[in-house]
């Protein structure tokens, strides 16, 4: 039984145009997943990365020169000042002042979150692509269908009926 509010549709009704538009449709939506899911995977290496660094701040650290990121492209150098807590770029512009641990924790649930949501996404992608199969099926039979009929019209001419 379908839940409430959700509409069932039989594809198999469809022509072959409109099982043709909902294909393309379907591959929209699989292209869209996969972009989804690259830049999510790209954002998790980022918060991965930062805990690593982050875990090799050390009280020996301070004084050390590194490498400070302007922009994704553009590093200063720059000197460790304080080994116990930093600043952290939390999106558009903020920034919070985190200790250490503070600092790898927060990375860690940003990691375990991302994750989450790529396991979201690929398990309503994986639906999708199985759809895509079900209506590509059913787009084979149609045309196979139409192509058995078609035979059927060529070999017999209009007009002239089969005994």
């Amino acid at each position: 039984m379908a839940a409430k509010g959700v509409q069932v549709i039989d594809i198999s009704k469809f022509n072959l145009e409109q099982l043709t538009q909902f294909k393309n449709q379907l591959d929209q939506e699989l292209q869209f997943f996969n972009d989804s899911l690259q830049q999510l995977k790209m954002a998790q290496m980022k918060f991965g990365e930062s805990g690593e660094c982050v875990e090799k701040i050390t009280p020996d650290t301070k004084g050390q020169e590194i490498l400070v990121p302007l922009t994704s492209c553009m590093y200063v150098p720059g000197t460790i000042a304080d080994s116990e807590r930093v600043l952290l770029d939390v999106g558009t512009g903020y920034y919070v002042e985190k200790d250490i641990e503070g600092a790898k924790d927060y990375f860690s649930r940003k990691v375990k979150y991302v994750t989450e949501q790529m396991e979201k996404i690929q398990k309503i992608a994986s639906e999708k692509n199985k759809l895509r199969e079900v209506v590509m099926d059913i787009m084979e039979v149609k045309l196979d269908q139409q192509l058995q009929v078609l035979k059927e019209s060529q070999g017999n001419p209009a007009g002239v009926a089969k005994a």
